[in-house]
């Protein structure tokens, strides 16, 4: 009786015959929890990804994604848990790229069916990095001593505070290595014969334009979400915007008390607000961003 009534009324039934795709934010480094500004972790994603695919009779879900990277684990589950949901309630899903989507951030574009990116958008950099600074000479010149002691004799491997060790650098390769293959299968096994170019060309840690991407098979097109859905969907398709960042105010909050136990004064956080800050810029700035 209730559906009939509202089918008499213009606005509702027009409302209510519209086709409606979730809308997931996925914006910011990955895996960076303590850094100025928003960081995605499977943590922090978990409820808006299950409310994307929560939603009845939804269409699809489409990720807008940018991102310069980050965790590998953190990629991994995001991109992990939203292919199980989207198995688990099929329902498609759409990438869109916006200034960028790369390393993790490109593997966050894979849960994607299908990806789209602007034409210059940056994609790609499907490698490892590992990146710090080494302060044994300064040490020395200030006249202070380093002392560790370990139980483990790789327990304290590339300690930044001690000349770099050959073996340190040689293990850590390894690990990189390690992970780059995971990464490379991930790509393989999501764009599969789409994909053109040889492995020396596409898994260097090299990023390209979204033109050029789509030549190399890494996306599926140049488009953006409102122009996409609209082909796919109609006219009449609802974008429906999932969560989104918390109020500044709620954040600094959440940070000061996470911190609190360890450090005791607010002094310990800015340091490590302003560290994390560093790591952060200087993710997107490798990227021109």
């Amino acid at each position: 009786m209730m559906n009939r009534f509202l089918d008499r009324v213009p606005f509702l039934s027009r409302k209510r015959g519209r086709p409606t795709v979730a809308v997931l934010r996925l914006s910011g480094p990955i895996g960076m929890p303590l850094a100025i500004g928003r960081s995605l972790s499977l943590a922090s994603l978990a409820g808006p990804i299950e409310q994307a695919f929560g939603i009845k009779s939804v269409k699809a879900v489409a990720l807008l994604i940018n991102s310069p990277g980050g965790s590998a684990v953190q990629s991994t589950l995001i991109h992990d848990r939203i292919r199980a949901l989207a198995g688990e309630k099929s329902v498609p899903v759409f990438a869109f790229t916006e200034d960028v989507a790369a390393s993790g951030g490109y593997m966050l574009a894979l849960a994607g069916d299908e990806i789209y990116a602007d034409a210059s958008s940056i994609v790609g950099s499907i490698g490892v990095i590992a990146a710090g600074f080494g302060f044994s000479e300064l040490l020395d010149k200030l006249g202070i001593e380093r002392r560790i002691h370990t139980a483990g004799k790789s327990k304290a491997m590339l300690d930044a505070f001690r000349p770099e060790d050959p073996e340190d650098v040689k293990r850590l390769k390894a690990l990189q290595n390690e992970i780059h293959v995971t990464f490379i299968d991930l790509v393989k096994r999501r764009r599969g014969d789409l994909l053109k170019g040889s492995d020396d060309n596409l898994f260097t840690g090299e990023f390209w334009t979204g033109t050029t991407a789509q030549k190399l098979g890494l996306i599926d097109g140049i488009g953006d979400v409102r122009t996409v859905m609209r082909a796919r969907y109609g006219e009449k398709v609802k974008l429906k915007l999932i969560g989104g960042p918390s109020p500044w105010w709620r954040r600094r909050a959440f940070m000061r008390e996470g911190t609190a136990g360890f450090h005791g004064v607010t002094g310990s956080f800015w340091a490590d607000d302003l560290i994390n800050a560093v790591e952060q810029r200087s993710l997107w700035a490798r990227f021109g961003l």
